[in-house]
């Protein structure tokens, strides 16, 4: 008698259960087919998507400068305080094609320095930490390497890089979603009327972990990609950065110093975002390339600039 009753209310509830997925299918997908027929044609619909992406994430790269400097607590650096650092700014700035950004100092407790595009030239920010442990020199390839992010604007092209790549992904969901739901319910309520709410072995159980885990997938290849043009125009901005500066090694050293102050292992080292990892995963899904790699690149540029010179055995101050 109690086992009657188990299974009459465990079809109860797969039935409601399923009822209620299914419902809630049969509304998704009503309300896309309805704003499917609203499209205005193929050409139409594509150049809506795309205005849209464009739009949003040039709103985004224009204006979210203010928000991320609020983020991180960033004040400007009067001329008057750094009159030396401006100076070099000022130097590095008329030898790019770029505007002068507005120079910001931050303490983010870790020794870094980005910027990011915006009215007026953008912003650059470093954090306070590279005043001590930087010398003069290779606080300028900082700037020169960060310079050339703006200069090439690195991150609208990230911006929209990342907009098209989720908007793609975005459709993909929306589209799949009244199939997710169903699968969901035929899953859980089968499952409930055979007794046995916790199985998920079966067809549709099956059917729906491999249609979100293809989302999933997609969305995992879409940061992916967006990473790995990360990591390339890093290397992009070391070239130009050298190149501005003529000190390859500088920014090596630069480089070095602040993995080894990121370096858990490293004396009054501080927590890092960027540090060197051997897992592979953490190093596809970084958005900078290996230290010891960028900094291999430098050495192996200053080396072929003194070979052209004239001097094959010299390659300036070695990096430690």
């Amino acid at each position: 008698m109690a086992r009657l009753a188990f299974r009459l209310a465990t079809t109860t509830v797969g039935v409601a259960l399923l009822a209620g997925y299914l419902a809630a299918a049969f509304l998704v997908f009503r309300t896309l087919r309805a704003l499917w027929s609203l499209r205005p044609g193929a050409a139409g619909t594509v150049l809506l998507l795309v205005a849209v992406t464009l739009g949003s994430a040039y709103l985004s790269y224009r204006f979210g400068t203010a928000r991320l400097l609020a983020a991180v607590d960033a004040d400007p650096i009067p001329r008057e305080r750094a009159p030396e650092l401006h100076r070099r700014l000022d130097a590095l700035v008329a030898r790019m094609a770029v505007d002068r950004p507005t120079l910001y100092v931050a303490d983010a407790r870790a020794p870094n320095a980005f910027a990011v595009g915006g009215p007026g030239g953008g912003a650059l920010v470093v954090d306070r930490s590279l005043f001590r442990l930087l010398p003069p020199r290779e606080l300028e390839a900082i700037l020169a390497h960060e310079l050339a992010h703006l200069e090439t604007k690195d991150g609208l092209a990230a911006a929209l890089v990342d907009g098209f790549a989720r908007t793609v992904v975005g459709l993909f969901t929306l589209a799949t979603l009244p199939a997710l739901l169903a699968l969901s319910g035929l899953a859980g309520g089968s499952a409930w009327i055979r007794g046995r709410p916790g199985d998920r072995s079966g067809t549709f159980a099956r059917l729906h972990r491999l249609l979100a885990g293809g989302l999933v997938a997609s969305f995992v290849l879409v940061t992916l990609l967006a990473r790995t043009h990360s990591r390339r125009r890093e290397f992009v901005a070391d070239d130009r950065a050298a190149e501005v500066t003529g000190d390859p090694l500088a920014l090596a050293r630069a480089l070095r110093r602040i993995d080894r102050a990121t370096d858990p292992t490293w004396p009054f080292a501080s927590l890092s975002t960027h540090r060197d990892t051997d897992d592979p995963l953490e190093r596809w899904l970084s958005t900078h390339p290996p230290t010891a790699d960028r900094i291999e690149r430098l050495r192996r540029r200053a080396g072929a600039e003194s070979a052209r010179r004239g001097r094959e055995d010299w390659t300036g101050v070695p990096v430690r």
